[in-house]
């Protein structure tokens, strides 16, 4: 008589024997769990990256990047700010230029959740980039 584990045993492919041999192999990981560790990585390399001034600057020309490749939002940023299109390259060298860009991104939600899955950055970095601009600093907003 054939005893049935030794039958399901000889049909395993020769890694999963061995392993049975060997308990102390770990399971092999699945593409999704490498791409999970992977992703998380990148989350904490941009978290990382908010927290310096050229990180929040890099953050912000993105979002101006996103602004300028949207038909209705560039109107929209250009009515709001004042500034002629022709006028960007030189208004973006001035101090608070790009806090400007995340302060227009921050106060409409929709454009902020579009810049956010465009860019695969959470919206709480976005506000804590502008926080690292220069004149990007809301304290002047509280009340002591």
């Amino acid at each position: 008589m054939i005893d049935e584990t030794e039958t399901s045993r000889a049909k395993l492919p020769v890694t999963v024997r061995c392993r049975r041999r060997l308990p102390h192999l770990p399971e092999p990981a699945p593409a999704a769990t490498s791409f999970i560790v992977w992703f998380n990585m990148m989350k904490v390399a941009m978290m990382q990256q908010v927290s310096t001034r050229e990180g929040a600057e890099t953050i912000a020309i993105q979002a101006l990047g996103f602004i300028a490749s949207d038909p209705d939002l560039l109107p929209r940023f250009l009515a709001i700010t004042g500034i002629e299109a022709s006028a960007i390259r030189h208004a973006a060298q001035e101090p608070g230029f790009l806090a400007g860009v995340l302060q227009f991104v921050l106060a409409h939600e929709p454009t902020l959740l579009g810049f956010c899955e465009a860019s695969g950055i959470a919206p709480g970095e976005v506000a804590k980039a502008l926080r690292q601009l220069p004149l990007g600093d809301d304290s002047h907003q509280t009340s002591i």
